[in-house]
């Protein structure tokens, strides 16, 4: 159990940090796998509006703490290059 007063507030807050994070962390994901099958089925229309909408929900992770900025650089450049090779 917390000791400080501090430590209490942060046991309060971690909680719902943790939910918000995940959620977040979530929604990026999704929006990742369905970029990727959209890249694998060759629509090319179809590919680059699920790649921007993916990287658009990687950038929110990203502004928001939830990854790291270079996590989110990287994740963006092997979807682009996954979706210029087809």
């Amino acid at each position: 159990m917390a000791n400080t007063s501090s430590a209490i507030k942060r046991a309060r807050q971690e909680p719902k940090r943790t939910l918000r994070n995940r959620m977040v962390k979530s929604k990026m994901r999704t929006f990742l796998k369905k970029a990727e099958a959209a890249v694998s089925h060759e629509d090319k229309t179809t590919a680059e509006a699920a790649v921007l909408a993916a990287i658009t929900q990687i950038d929110k992770a990203a502004q928001k703490g939830v990854i790291h900025r270079n996590n989110a650089a990287r994740r963006k450049a092997r979807l682009m290059k996954r979706l210029n090779v087809r």
